[in-house]
């Protein structure tokens, strides 16, 4: 029997959720729940599914859910599915406090459950296209700018965009962070619309990371820059370059001796391959359920992601009390 999952929230991210889950063949969409009953009603007639009247109907019926309401009601709606035997993938982040994320994590343990988080960069084919590569960078550079959307407004930047990028740091620089310098700055909200972190992590490597939702025009590029090799991912495009040295022509001990043009550097253009991140993620997640295993972004990992989100947050706290 296939493993029932049902969605939570049918909103802008919820409705992604729907959309795909109707249409995945091998899938028990059991069907949805949102606390607007019209909302809920007319988005279950729209992909033909079935509205639940209440979080407890639903929870009745499924085996996991996917959890798409706002943040600062992933905490109640979550533990609520954990403690009544239900797997969950959160959308991100985890939850607002890092305290609200042990406690999922904690109750998800003790349960024997699931909990993954939903960090969608992790599933991008940009991305997809360093599986199995060791990176080892010492230097990364990630700028993600979006245009206004009212959407995610009730949070600063950090949480609704740069997260992404803090998530894709941590794993693939995979130390602790040692030090957090931040700035950022409220332009058309009571939120912070534009920030700047610079990370330090335990080995050398710094990582610096901007995010605005006032920009112009869209931008998602991480570029890494290690030992003898650059990487440039867009996360747009869902391509991904590689430029590197080839061993024979590394610089010799002459002064002055560099490679000529493009002669001693290997390039690589990973094209995107076309599949959906989203149901690659939401098929990550089931099979975590039905077999038991750990999702590509556990609770754990989206817990770090927070808690650096957290301290990028308190660092320009103290940076703008300063300014005033």
């Amino acid at each position: 029997m296939a493993t029932r999952i049902g969605v939570i929230g049918a909103g802008v991210h919820g409705r992604h959720h729907i959309r795909l889950l109707s249409a995945m063949e091998g899938i028990g969409f059991a069907g949805i729940f949102d606390s607007n009953g019209s909302v809920c009603e007319s988005t279950s007639a729209e992909y033909g599914t079935r509205a639940f009247s209440s979080l407890e109907a639903l929870l009745k019926e499924v085996d996991c859910v996917a959890v798409a309401v706002p943040t600062s009601l992933h905490r109640d709606v979550v533990m609520e599915c954990l403690e009544r035997g239900k797997s969950v993938l959160v959308e991100k982040p985890i939850a607002t406090t890092v305290g609200e994320a042990d406690e999922m994590i904690q109750t998800a343990e003790k349960n024997g459950l699931v909990l993954a988080v939903g960090h969608l960069e992790r599933f991008n084919p940009a991305y997809r296209a360093l599986d199995g590569k060791t990176v080892k960078p010492v230097f990364i550079e990630s700028h993600r700018l979006s245009v206004f959307n009212p959407r995610g407004t009730d949070v600063a930047v950090v949480l609704d965009l740069m997260i992404h990028d803090i998530d894709i740091v941590l794993n693939l620089v995979g130390r602790p962070v040692e030090s957090v310098h931040a700035a950022g700055v409220s332009v058309v909200t009571d939120e912070v619309d534009i920030a700047n972190a610079r990370l330090g992590f335990e080995g050398g490597c710094v990582a610096n990371l901007t995010a605005s939702r006032i920009s112009q025009k869209k931008m998602r590029k991480v570029r890494v820059f290690r030992r003898n090799a650059y990487i440039s991912m867009d996360f747009l495009s869902g391509e991904t370059e590689m430029f590197s040295l080839r061993p024979d022509a590394r610089p010799t001990a002459q002064a002055g001796a560099t490679p000529q043009g493009m002669d001693g550097i290997s390039y690589k253009r990973t094209m995107n391959d076309g599949q959906n991140a989203l149901e690659i993620e939401l098929r990550d997640f089931i099979e975590a359920v039905t077999k038991g295993k750990r999702p590509r972004v556990s609770g754990i990992e989206g817990r770090q992601a927070l808690e650096v989100a957290v301290r990028v947050m308190g660092s320009m706290e103290v940076t703008m009390r300063g300014l005033e």
